[in-house]
């Protein structure tokens, strides 16, 4: 029997444009096996959208409270989605 797939957007605000975040999350999700993208948005925040079983997500939603090291995390918004069906995770432009 296999681990039902989810899917969450994760928005994270705070000092997380230009400290290697999205570089990073792709690098803590693909080592946990999730799939998905990270983007960054105009207001200066990111949002993941990332698909794997629920407590894989978990663990990159609560890395994402920290990010990498020079990243300031003020806030972490999570809600749930459809799943898309992603094969990879990867940093979009």
């Amino acid at each position: 029997m296999s681990t039902p797939v989810e899917h969450r957007t994760i928005r994270v605000h705070g000092h997380v444009q230009g400290v290697f975040f999205r570089q990073s999350t792709q690098q803590e999700a693909r080592r946990l096996g999730l799939t998905g993208t990270v983007r960054n948005n105009p207001d200066g925040s990111v949002t993941l959208e990332v698909e794997g079983p629920l407590e894989v997500l978990q663990q990159l939603e609560a890395w994402s409270h920290q990010g990498p090291p020079a990243a300031r995390v003020d806030e972490v918004q999570v809600t749930e989605g459809e799943v898309r069906g992603y094969v990879d995770f990867r940093v979009e432009q």
